[in-house]
């Protein structure tokens, strides 16, 4: 197919273009099943599936005020912030459900693993954070655009994390509050 612009330019499309985009859509499909695999759930993984657009929001804001370019490296540093985002929202629905299997009422469980998972997750952020300062600062034209991506994005996602999914998790769970 080919779309006229102006006189000796064009565009052409070609079929197999169309496909490319579909590829990042199967690797999120393959994500979910192992995550609904690994919990024997779909509510789970649903809650850490949708923890990883608040760490993108911190990807943005952090591009936006460093002043850094979305490249290749940016685009790495977004998969090992998922990867980190993933791995926060599951530890604390592990903790969550040991919680419950320990006798606790959902909700108290819920409260009980947000604030022991806290620190743990909140001082693995700020190492990682830290170590990417050096970088930053340094603004090496390689890695500046993927320390940028993972420190803000781990910074607003961690911090958005920690308050919305337990919040997602009692939602989907129906878990009343004792009131």
């Amino acid at each position: 197919m080919l779309v006229a612009v102006e006189h000796g330019h064009g565009l052409v499309f070609r079929r197999d273009q169309f496909f490319e985009g579909f590829d990042a859509f199967r690797i999120d499909h393959g994500i979910l099943i192992c995550l609904v695999g690994q919990f024997n759930s779909f509510k789970k993984p649903i809650v850490i599936i949708l923890t990883i657009p608040l760490a993108l929001a911190g990807v943005s804001i952090g591009l936006l005020v460093s002043g850094s370019f979305f490249g290749f490296m940016a685009i790495l540093g977004i998969l090992a912030l998922i990867g980190i985002v993933i791995n926060n929202a599951i530890v604390l629905l592990d903790q969550i459900d040991l919680e419950r299997e320990s006798g606790k009422s959902p909700y108290d469980a819920i409260v009980a693993a947000s604030l022991g998972r806290f620190r743990p997750i909140l001082m693995t952020t700020l190492t990682t954070v830290l170590g990417m300062l050096p970088i930053i600062i340094s603004r090496d034209p390689l890695f500046y655009p993927m320390a940028n991506t993972i420190a803000y994005g781990l910074a607003f996602g961690t911090v958005l994390t920690l308050g919305v999914a337990p919040v997602l998790y009692a939602v989907l769970f129906r878990v009343d509050s004792p009131t």
